[in-house]
């Protein structure tokens, strides 16, 4: 049956995988500039996969019935971290059950009630950060981000749990850089050895520290705005409450979804604002002009327009979530048989020139001229699975992106382009993304001192 699904590289499956792992845009890109919108690819431990960035045929698949193609099936993958339980991996009738009792939450209104904290937070961690000398933006930004999230599910301020949670999640993530963490569990005594043992005996540690504050908040409920508190009062349509396991699966989910793409978007962010001066001085007048006293009607079309372009060229999650087949399923010509994943590539159309004319330019403008559309601008995925956390994330990085250009001007090293390295499921700047930053008063020191010598040049 597989013979009949589209072709693609013919490379045996361990250098496809492997090829994935270390250059993982440049094997999609040669095998589109070969094969097309649509192409396989071959996998250790996984289905056939087809790669589709045609905008048609994503609407097709992005919309399709929830019987015929499983999304939640085809995460599999994740459910050591996340749990089976997990709304990301669940399907049909049990997966909109989630989704309803999650949908709160994670309302925009409700986000907005964390607007203090993740502002308290980032001015906080920007205050010591160096001036002057190389700066790698990643690892500050996981430090940043990490803290926002575990406040904002946990309600947790300070104490023996968040530094132990801090912790135990900054050492799973390390794991996330190993390949071995996107192949299924190993079996038998290679799964008791090596990196796979130490990540689960630490999952076992963050599991029994979720259930601890389970039973805490549910022993003495409180009023909050936290992710935990929320998900303690939601109900079902029968009135039932999530079961521990359900609630640890989510949270578990909220905290992996949340921390590291969040802290990848902002390091690519950074990477195209520091090759973009031009970008960056319209930012930053918008953002002087909003924090002038009688500002009313000033507003941030550029910051948004900025931050939806870096995620249109650095998508962190590649690919829409996979769904695979369960019922013989047609898009773009092509019968899918069951058993197969498509995958719905969010970096292709992202880097398709017939949708995005120069795909390659950092050119926030474009989003001024043109909302993103619908299935051609897909950060968080789309359809019925679009992510949940979308306004937190694009929230957190508006107040990011702003409290650092309010402080810094960020300048881009001699040699310092980033390739794409790969973060378990998700991309990442290979070399940290690091900068060069500037305090603004000693660059408008600078920038006086320069005007000056010319006048007296000139005179």
């Amino acid at each position: 049956m597989t013979d009949s699904l589209p072709p693609g590289p013919r490379t045996p499956v361990l250098l496809q995988t492997l090829a994935n792992w270390s250059r993982p845009t440049s094997f999609i890109e040669r095998a589109r500039a070969r094969y097309g919108r649509r192409f396989t690819v071959r996998m250790l431990g996984q289905p056939p996969m087809v790669m589709v960035s045609d905008p048609e045929e994503i609407k097709q698949v992005l919309t399709a019935p929830p019987d015929v193609l499983h999304p939640g099936e085809g995460a599999f993958i994740l459910e050591p971290v996340v749990g089976p339980n997990s709304v990301i991996l669940l399907d049909e009738d049990p997966h909109l059950r989630q989704r309803k009792l999650l949908l709160p939450a994670f309302h925009g209104e409700r986000m907005q009630a964390l607007y203090g904290l993740m502002e308290e937070l980032t001015r906080k961690e920007l205050e010591s950060w160096p001036t002057g000398e190389e700066v790698e933006l990643h690892p500050r930004f996981q430090r940043l981000t990490l803290e926002i999230i575990l406040r904002a599910v946990f309600g947790l301020e300070r104490g023996a749990q968040l530094a132990e949670l801090r912790a135990l999640l900054t050492e799973l993530l390390t794991f996330s850089e190993n390949p071995l963490s996107l192949l299924p569990p190993l079996p038998g005594v290679l799964a008791r050895v090596g990196p796979p043992a130490r990540m689960r005996k630490v999952g076992e540690r963050v599991d029994e520290l979720i259930y601890e504050l389970i039973d805490e908040r549910r022993a003495a409920p409180e009023e909050g705005a936290d992710v935990l508190a929320l998900l303690l009062s939601a109900r079902d349509e029968d009135g039932n409450p999530m079961s521990p396991q359900e609630l640890r699966d989510e949270l578990v989910t909220a905290l992996v979804a949340g921390h590291e793409t969040t802290a990848s978007q902002l390091a690519w962010t950074f990477v195209a604002l520091a090759r973009a001066p031009r970008v960056q001085a319209r930012l930053r007048a918008e953002i002087d002009a909003l924090a002038k006293p009688g500002a009313a009607g000033a507003g941030e079309d550029y910051l948004n327009a900025t931050i939806t372009e870096a995620m249109r060229l650095h998508p962190v999650i590649p690919n829409a979530e996979p769904r695979h087949v369960k019922q013989p399923f047609e898009a773009g010509g092509v019968t899918y048989p069951p058993g197969v994943t498509i995958f719905v590539s969010a970096y292709l159309v992202h880097h398709d020139p017939d949708v995005y004319p120069e795909p390659y330019a950092f050119r926030p403008e474009r989003f001024l001229e043109s909302g993103p559309g619908t299935y051609t601008w897909l950060p968080f995925g789309g359809g019925r699975r679009r992510c949940l956390g979308a306004a937190f994330a694009q929230q957190e990085m508006r107040i990011v992106v702003r409290e650092m250009l309010t402080r810094y001007e960020v300048s881009a090293l001699r040699g310092g382009g980033e390739r794409t390295r790969r973060r378990s499921i998700t991309f990442s700047p290979a070399r940290g993304a690091r900068v060069m930053l500037t305090a603004r008063a000693a660059a408008a020191s600078d920038a006086q001192a320069r005007e000056a010598r010319a006048l007296a040049a000139a005179a």
